[in-house]
């Protein structure tokens, strides 16, 4: 058997992601040792019940020690609190790292908190569903799906390259990426489609109990889609929001003038502005299912209902 790319790996919080990448660690031996910090007794009990640690805690100071790899997986808003218990008990070389969705802020606020001769390399695996919590994990989330590492300019580089590979074990292609272009991009193709979402979903919600009743039960293609998405978890999502907030608000003000413009050509009957835009379109559609993006990773077993 291969050694171990890590000897002792803590997930700090451990969720979709992070319990879908301990499915991983465990399946194909990438770490002797697999320590779990989580903020309640509950979390840890099915953590054990599902045999994704090796030992838990409710100490993340504890959990930490010795490690090699820690990753975090908890909400942004828990960050700097999880992340001033563990830091003094790190050791010399080890590597911090996360698994959230907006990095620009881990560089300016964790990064300081951290001891001098920690690595710290951000990353984001682009990967999920609408679930949550350790037991919507499985191993086969990331395969075939991008993650993008944005170490800070200066980072040791062996620690990046052992991140890089611990992710490309996983099935991920991986690209690194400067932190505020990563934020913008993902304000464009993850933020807003969830901020857009969850209005919509929260329209429907408001609408005369006939009229919602109706909605539900005849609810089509789109409408069932947008449903999916603002299925997902409020606190990482309401998180998000607030720390990617100046990428999310340029973007949505774009979209506010783009669909301003598809008002008016609806109001003025200008079916040329609307076929036009909707020609263009398409372009995006074709380019995700050419770059194998378009389908939604599942559970092995599920038929995607």
């Amino acid at each position: 058997m291969d050694k171990p790319l890590f000897q002792r790996v803590a997930l700090v919080g451990i969720g979709l992601i992070g319990s879908s990448l301990a499915r991983v660690m465990r399946r194909d031996g990438l770490a002797g040792h697999i320590a779990v910090s989580a903020r309640t007794q509950k979390t840890l009990d099915t953590v054990v019940r599902l045999g994704l640690a090796d030992s838990v805690s409710l100490d993340a100071a504890e959990a930490v020690r010795d490690v090699d790899l820690v990753v975090i997986c908890t909400p942004h808003s828990a960050y700097r609190t999880v992340v001033q218990t563990f830091a003094p008990a790190l050791k010399q070389g080890a590597i911090v790292s996360d698994v959230g969705s907006v990095k620009k802020v881990v560089l300016d606020e964790i990064a300081p908190m951290l001891p001098a001769g920690v690595h710290l390399v951000p990353t984001h695996p682009i990967a999920g569903t609408e679930h949550s919590g350790p037991e919507a994990g499985f191993a086969e989330l990331f395969e075939n799906r991008w993650c993008v590492l944005t170490p800070a300019p200066g980072t040791d580089a062996n620690a990046v390259a052992r991140v890089r590979q611990l992710w490309q074990r996983a099935g991920m292609r991986v690209e690194i990426m400067e932190a505020e272009r990563h934020d913008l991009v993902l304000a464009i193709t993850s933020h807003l489609p969830h901020l857009i979402s969850y209005t919509i979903v929260g329209t429907a919600t408001d609408l005369e109990a006939w009229l919602k009743n109706e909605v539900i039960k005849f609810s089509a293609g789109g409408f069932r889609d947008f449903t999916r998405i603002a299925a997902s978890d409020p606190t990482m999502w309401r998180d998000i929001f607030l720390v990617n907030k100046e990428a999310v608000l340029e973007v949505l003000g774009r979209f506010t003038e783009d669909l301003t413009a598809l008002q008016r050509a609806i109001r003025r009957n200008e079916g040329d502005i609307l076929f036009d835009a909707f020609t263009r379109t398409r372009e995006i559609r074709r380019g995700v299912i050419d770059a194998q993006q378009h389908v939604a990773p599942k559970k092995p077993g599920e038929n995607g209902k």
